[in-house]
């Protein structure tokens, strides 16, 4: 590697790197100034920070990360710690994050705590030690662990969650109203005409599956119906196909279904099929989630949307302000819809 003339540029064969002294000398301005506004210092001026920024964006200049963790004592890492094996799930969770990431200069580690660790909390605490994430985001069903949140402000990292309930001990919270979902999901089917109407609910330990399932049968209450059926799956396939057996092969069998996931639910697409059981004709069925599984079903599925890549962008957003010294209390939260397919249709009569 050489020095190209007198100046600063760094130059390989394949072309010059484009430094902060070079940055500085086009701005005008000194190389600490030039810092000061990449690391978003406030002791910078609107205009020479416009001005800076201009030229950064001219020279499509990219600060090294180590370069900015020496400066800053930061390593401009967050971490994402979940225990969810569903994909459909992840992917637009870890999308969302990284988005708001790389907007902001920082990368993502995923960390999946171990199935069954028998200390999940120290799994959590070895992970933000090991990795040396600037903050941690937290999701369901890790988020709702007892001494989670407390463990890691011990040990002073910053952490926010997502959670389908409120929680006390991280620097912010985003609540998604599952259970008024599910109330949606219980006036739809009835006003359809369904009055047999079961449930294939998520593990009675993940605070989600209890609220949609408080929000689905309070909901049925409202209109002077109870649950005909319930079968408790995990959120998996497998699970969920052993539940739809189950609820299908009653006598007086239910004429819809609510599931708690789009997984569940296309668990009991499948089993409906394999019993020649026509859907809508027949059996009406509801997902969760609104993963681009449900588009992919045949029928579409009429599913909970929940805008997951969303919401964790907004969530990494309040992580990283808190790590960079923004203070910012207001309440997050999320609206979810339902999304209406082809899965659903009114009640057979005769």
């Amino acid at each position: 590697m050489a020095r190209a003339g007198t100046g600063h540029r760094l130059c390989r064969a394949g072309g010059c790197l484009t430094t902060i002294a070079d940055v500085a000398a086009r701005a005008g301005v000194s190389i600490r100034t030039v810092s000061r506004v990449l690391n978003r210092s406030p002791l910078v001026n609107a205009a020479t920070r416009e001005q800076v920024e201009t030229v950064v964006a001219a020279l499509q200049f990219r600060p090294s990360a180590r370069a900015r963790g020496l400066a800053t004592g930061r390593s401009f890492l967050l971490g994402l710690v979940h225990n969810d094996r569903n994909a459909l799930v992840l992917d637009p969770l870890q999308r969302g994050i990284v988005g708001a990431a790389a907007a902001r200069g920082y990368e993502l580690v995923v960390h999946p705590v171990a199935p069954g660790s028998g200390d999940p909390v120290a799994d959590v605490l070895d992970f933000a030690s090991r990795s040396r994430v600037d903050g941690v985001v937290v999701v369901p069903p890790v988020s709702g662990i007892a001494g989670v949140s407390e463990a890691l402000a011990r040990v002073d990292v910053p952490a926010v969650a997502l959670s389908s309930v409120a929680l006390s001990g991280y620097g912010a919270v985003l609540v998604s109203d599952e259970r008024g979902a599910a109330r949606s999901v219980a006036d739809h089917l009835v006003a359809l005409g369904h009055r047999r109407i079961a449930l294939l609910s998520g593990p009675v330990d993940a605070p989600s599956a209890r609220e949609r399932r408080a929000g689905f049968v309070a909901a049925l209450a409202g209109h002077d119906l109870t649950l005909t059926h319930e079968a408790e799956g995990d959120y998996g396939f497998d699970s969920g196909v052993a539940a739809a057996i189950r609820l299908l092969r009653v006598e007086n069998r239910p004429t819809a279904i609510f599931a708690a996931n789009d997984v569940m639910a296309a668990a009991v697409l499948k089993v409906a099929a394999s019993l020649s059981i026509d859907v809508p004709g027949a059996l009406s069925v509801v997902g969760f989630d609104g993963s681009i599984l449900a588009r992919m079903l045949t029928p579409a599925l009429t599913t909970v949307h929940r805008p997951i890549a969303a919401m964790a962008g907004a969530i990494a957003t309040r992580l990283i302000d808190r790590i960079e010294g923004v203070a910012d209390d207001t309440p997050l939260s999320a609206t979810l819809s339902l999304s209406i397919g082809g899965s659903c249709g009114p009640v057979r009569r005769g």
